[in-house]
């Protein structure tokens, strides 16, 4: 998102002033915003999407779980995620004991 001078990583030292972050902010309407706001905001979707712990940990550069779980909060939106996914594999599962049931007239084993 933001590049140093020569087009590479800019580096954290100059952030603020490459940036000029303190006049931006203002401007875009967010005052107080901080870019660790940002770095914050980016890793705790990539959590909700369900990336997975090693991998929050190498994007945010992370040596130890701790830290990255913090990025991790229990969100309504995950817990939704994970009723859905529960939903479609019972529903997978349904639809297979019915063609079977189908196939051989017998009772399946889930319950109904």
């Amino acid at each position: 998102m933001f590049t140093g001078i020569k087009g590479g990583p800019l580096r954290r030292s100059g952030f603020n002033k490459l940036t000029r972050w303190v006049d931006v902010v203002p401007t875009m309407g967010v005052p107080g915003l901080h870019f660790h706001d940002l770095r914050h905001t980016g890793n705790t979707l990539a959590a909700d999407m369900g990336v997975s712990l090693r991998n929050l940990m190498v994007r945010m550069g992370h040596d130890n779980e701790r830290a990255a779980l913090i990025y991790q909060h229990a969100s309504s939106q995950a817990d939704r995620k994970i009723a859905d996914g529960l939903d479609a594999l019972l529903g997978e599962h349904r639809s297979a004991a019915d063609d079977q049931d189908d196939e051989d007239g017998g009772g399946g084993l889930m319950a109904r």
